[in-house]
């Protein structure tokens, strides 16, 4: 897979979309009856939470 190069201002905007969109996730995955979409919210909140970590280095 090819890799994604951001600039400075692009990795900027990401970071804040990502921050942005998080707590709206948490609060999804809180009201999700649904286990199986509910494990799923969860994968993808610690992808999220990996990918702040790694743009705020």
């Amino acid at each position: 897979m090819d890799r994604l190069h951001l600039s400075p201002r692009e990795e900027g905007e990401l970071l804040t979309i990502l921050e942005r969109y998080l707590p709206d996730l948490t609060h999804e995955i809180a009201n999700t009856d649904r286990r199986e979409f509910r494990n799923e919210l969860k994968e993808r909140e610690l992808l999220m939470k990996d990918l702040i970590a790694r743009l705020k280095h």
